[in-house]
C-alpha cells in the first residue's frame, strides 16, 4: 500500500499491485499534510491542520486513535490563534513505539503509542517536517527556513510482547488475523486495538 496526502480532509490508499484506490480515509476536519505507515505497516498515522493526528488500520480503515494537540501552559503559548497547533509532520519510531510530530506551535513532540499524551518536546520555530533516524535515537526536523536541527529520541527496549506482535503483522494483515483460532484479547493486542 501507499498512502498519499494531498491537502484534501481525506488521506488516500492506494494499491501498488494494480495502482488502484483502495479508499479514503475520512476523519480529519481540515487538511491532512502528512502521514506515515507503523515500522510492521499494522497501523498509519495522518497528521492534519486541524491539530490531530488520527492513527488508523490500513487494513479495514477504522481509527483507532486521535492524539490532539493542545497548547501546553500560558508560558509556552506563543500566541491566541486557534491554528497555533497545525500539524506539519508525522513519522513513527524505526521499533514502532514512538510517533513523533511538528507543530506550528513551536514544539516538536514525541508520543508513545499506548498514552494519549506526549512523553517529550524540544522547542523549535518554523518546524516542517521530520524524521527518526533508522536505528532509532535521534530525530531531524527540517525548518521552513531551510535548516536541519537533531535531536535526542527516547531509545526503547522492546518487549517481547511487542516484538511478536511486530514479527507477525510484518507478515499478517488485519483480516488474517482476525482469522487465526486465537483468544480475542490476543486478537485486539495483534490488531493495535489494544496498547
Amino acid at each position: 500500500m501507499l498512502c498519499s496526502a494531498a491537502g484534501e480532509k481525506a488521506a488516500l490508499l492506494w494499491s501498488m499491485r494494480s495502482y488502484t484506490l483502495i479508499r479514503r480515509l475520512e476523519g480529519h476536519q481540515s487538511s491532512v499534510v502528512s502521514c506515515d505507515f507503523s515500522p510492521d505497516s499494522a497501523l498509519l498515522a495522518t497528521a492534519s491542520y486541524d491539530t490531530c493526528v488520527i492513527m488508523w488500520d490500513p487494513y479495514t480503515g477504522e481509527q483507532l486513535r486521535t492524539l490532539r494537540h493542545v497548547p501546553l501552559h500560558s508560558a509556552l503559548d506563543y500566541s491566541s490563534d486557534v491554528h497555533t497547533s497545525s500539524l506539519r509532520s508525522v513519522c513513527f519510531s524505526p521499533e514502532g513505539l514512538y510517533l513523533a510530530t511538528v507543530a506550528d506551535d513551536r514544539l516538536l513532540r514525541i508520543w508513545a503509542l499506548e498514552l494519549r499524551s506526549p512523553v517529550a518536546f524540544a522547542p523549535m520555530t518554523n518546524g516542517l517536517c521530520c524524521m527518526y533516524f533508522p536505528h532509532g535515537g535521534f530525530i531531524a526536523t527540517g525548518t521552513r527556513d531551510g535548516h536541519v536541527q537533531f535531536w535526542t529520541a527516547p531509545r526503547v527496549l522492546s518487549s517481547l510482547k511487542h516484538l511478536c506482535r511486530k514479527a507477525l503483522r510484518t507478515f499478517l494483515t488485519t483480516y488474517q488475523v482476525l482469522a487465526l483460532p486465537i483468544p480475542r484479547k490476543l486478537k485486539e493486542f495483534l490488531t493495535y486495538r489494544t496498547f
